[in-house]
């Protein structure tokens, strides 16, 4: 088991009074990241709650504030998305960041929907296509191809131009990643050449047990592959280790868990979802679990998933004790 390549997750979260302040409070927590060695910093983007809205705007943002560090997002929900508009922001992004992005997507009809009606909608629902298919618009838009044919051009006060999406970013396409909690869905990013993010969530078609059913949809992304290429995996934990928190904090950290374990010890729901466990305690503590996590030796990207409304001394202190404690016991180097 070697973890080669180590990264973070971070919610983005704020006040309802303050936004600035926590959007400042994470462009700051990519800096700290970096400083600390880690090789990749990632935000969720969420709608409609007190988080990153538009996970493009604000990795614009954190290009001018890193040098080295991969920029992510995790994950951008295609079904909220133009694939043509989003695929110039995040090529824009990408050449501003000088090739560092890092694009989470999963396909799917928008989850608040129904609640946006038409302050989002501009045609009937059920005539959009959500599918996989939405998701490989995105990727056709950011490949190196011109539009039209060879007597194609646009005129406009620039120049005259043979149109394309503008600006190009070689490579971009290579790093496009694909949210897998499902056997179908790693299924379609293997087959269709993008790279795997795993999880804490996933769904339980086949077993009860996450570890075996998270196993069982790396197997299955690896066979679906097409030959020569070998995507990247990267693999989610929550993380939240004790050493260097006072007392109190400590207690806070272990009350989180165990109000999540619940959760965890059955499938969830008519989709039967399956939660992982979230790994809290010292650094000896999570190492000895680490160690017999089944899935990681299949993987050498590590990603700790932070928990949401921690603080920003809480998120700095889990980053500077898994970077100092835990990952170089797997492995890993700092940068």
């Amino acid at each position: 088991m070697t973890i080669r390549h180590l990264g973070f997750l971070t919610p983005g979260n704020y006040a309802e009074a303050d936004p600035l302040a926590g959007l400042e409070a994470a462009l700051k927590l990519f800096e700290f990241g970096e400083k600390l060695g880690f090789d990749g910093a990632w935000v969720r983007q969420r709608h409609l709650e007190r988080g990153v809205s538009s996970a493009a705007t604000f990795l614009a943002a954190a290009t001018q504030r890193t040098q080295r560090i991969e920029l992510g997002a995790a994950v951008i929900q295609m079904g909220y998305e133009n694939p043509f508009r989003l695929a110039e922001d995040l090529a824009t992004v990408d050449v501003l960041s000088r090739g560092r992005l890092q694009v989470g997507l999963s396909a799917g009809a928008p989850l608040h929907g129904a609640l946006l009606g038409n302050r989002f909608y501009d045609t009937a629902p059920n005539t959009i296509d959500f599918t996989h298919k939405r998701v490989g618009r995105l990727r056709a838009n950011l490949e190196d191809v011109l539009l039209g044919d060879d007597y194609t051009f646009v005129e406009s006060a620039g120049g005259r131009v043979r149109p394309r999406v503008q600006p190009h970013a070689p490579g971009l396409v290579d790093r496009l990643w694909y949210g897998g909690g499902s056997l179908r869905s790693v299924e379609w990013a293997g087959r269709n050449g993008f790279n795997l993010l795993l999880g804490n969530v996933l769904s339980g078609e086949t077993t009860d047990d996450f570890l075996q059913a998270q196993s069982g949809l790396i197997e299955r992304y690896r066979a679906s592959e097409e030959a020569p290429r070998k995507g990247r995996v990267a693999l989610g934990r929550v993380i939240v280790p004790l050493d260097s928190a006072d007392a109190a904090t400590r207690k806070r950290y272990r009350e989180f868990a165990a109000g999540r374990i619940e959760r965890t010890l059955a499938p969830q729901g008519e989709r039967r979802t399956l939660f992982a466990t979230d790994l809290v305690g010292s650094a000896d503590e999570i190492l000895e679990r680490l160690r017999k996590d089944p899935v990681l030796p299949h993987v050498s990207e590590l990603r700790v998933e932070l928990p949401y409304n921690f603080s920003s001394e809480e998120y700095a202190q889990i980053l500077t004790d898994l970077s100092a404690r835990i990952a170089p016991e797997l492995g890993w180097r700092a940068r």
